[in-house]
């Protein structure tokens, strides 16, 4: 069976109800906190070129992310990478991070690209992008996406520490970072 892994588009919005059902079953099943989000918002992402979807090549579908801009997009947002339950373990995750990697970079080149997360799976890959771990204050101070996070379990333990901390991890790959550096020299050998 062949996965297809592609920025999402207008008529996969139908998939939006079942992206919110996998992604609160999952967060029943890990007893970890991950946000709510709706099937409206689900549609939003994806009219607005924000999503990534996985698919069978019979349409059935495998898995998802978005991201989200804030801080006057200076900060980006990967967020809501799930993958369908009969899917698991086939390295679908990975290809959904690197399309929504992707996505990211190439719609907001210049921001800092962040990730909250429980998952050590999701960890593990945010490393491999370059990702590294962050405190909170580090992260967007835009309430707006603090926002997001109240359909969280844990959202009571985020607001009592005044948006500075939770059980989550926060990972932040600042492009600054990761410069390529081109030395002349090097250059004139290779010519």
């Amino acid at each position: 069976m062949e996965i297809q892994v592609m920025v999402a588009q207008e008529c996969h919005t139908r998939f939006a109800e079942q992206i919110c059902e996998e992604v609160y079953v999952s967060a029943l099943e890990r007893k970890t906190g991950i946000a709510r989000r709706t099937p409206e918002y689900i549609c939003e992402k994806i009219r607005g070129g924000k999503a990534v979807i996985a698919l069978t090549d019979e349409g059935e579908f495998a898995g998802f992310s978005y991201i989200e801009s804030w801080s006057g997009k200076s900060f980006v947002a990967n967020s809501g990478l799930i993958v369908a339950h009969k899917f698991r373990g086939m390295g679908i995750a990975k290809r959904i991070k690197a399309q929504t990697f992707k996505l990211s970079r190439q719609l907001f080149p210049d921001a800092k690209i962040f990730s909250i997360t429980t998952g050590a799976a999701v960890m593990k890959m945010n490393y491999e992008f370059g990702f590294r771990p962050v405190p909170f204050t580090e992260l967007t101070d835009d309430p707006e996406f603090w926002k997001g996070c109240q359909g969280c379990r844990h959202y009571d333990i985020l607001e009592g520490h005044d948006f500075k901390m939770c059980i989550c991890t926060g990972l932040l790959y600042d492009p600054k970072e990761h410069l390529e550096i081109h030395h002349p020299d090097e250059e004139e050998e290779k010519a």
